[in-house]
């Protein structure tokens, strides 16, 4: 397997060896800015035991909420693939993008112009300092993979999505696949 440098846009999946991180631990994240002052990312698989509405009543969804990551935990963020529809979005890469117009976006839910399948709702996101990501890469806590379901990475909320990419990289990763999440309960 050719280990890929991280860029805007790829996955990081979280290495078997990080159990314990209880950020990270089983984690998928996109990459939404990647440069020489750091990095910012979203995991997409972590969804929280609560909807939008409970965090801002005026919206009418039952949209999930997922853990984006470890950072600034108590403010809201979000992915999307509708920029054509809010305004201000920046585009990550491959049909996807994240922020823009918070009050556009309000209005689009409760018009039901924006789809489930649209957009993600973040809380916190994952970050790291000037070299704080590629200090991880070597010493193996994540394994950086391509985006190929590009914009449809939104519709990828199951927890399962660690263990398909487990399957996916195969080789000495597919023992992981099937492991539980606490190796001591195996």
């Amino acid at each position: 397997m050719v280990a890929l440098t991280p860029k805007k846009g790829h996955l990081l999946i979280a290495e078997p060896s990080i159990i314990g991180d209880v950020a990270f631990n089983r984690s998928v994240v996109l990459l939404a800015e990647h440069n020489n002052e750091g990095s910012i990312g979203f995991i997409l698989n972590k969804p929280l035991e609560f909807d939008l509405s409970e965090l801002i009543p005026e919206v009418n969804t039952s949209l999930r909420v997922y853990n984006g990551g470890p950072v600034e935990q108590d403010n809201l963020y979000f992915i999307h693939k509708v920029p054509e529809l809010i305004s201000n979005s920046i585009e990550i890469s491959n049909g996807i993008y994240w922020g823009g117009d918070f009050e556009t976006i309000v209005e689009l839910i409760n018009n039901k112009r924006i789809k489930d399948s649209d957009i993600k709702f973040f809380l916190g996101y994952s970050g790291w300092d000037t070299m704080q990501l590629d200090k991880e890469l070597s010493s193996s806590s994540w394994v950086v993979s391509e985006n190929r379901y590009k914009s449809n990475v939104i519709k990828k909320s199951s927890l399962s999505f660690w263990r398909e990419k487990m399957l996916e990289l195969g080789g000495d990763y597919l023992l992981w696949s099937n492991t539980p999440e606490n190796p001591l309960l195996n």
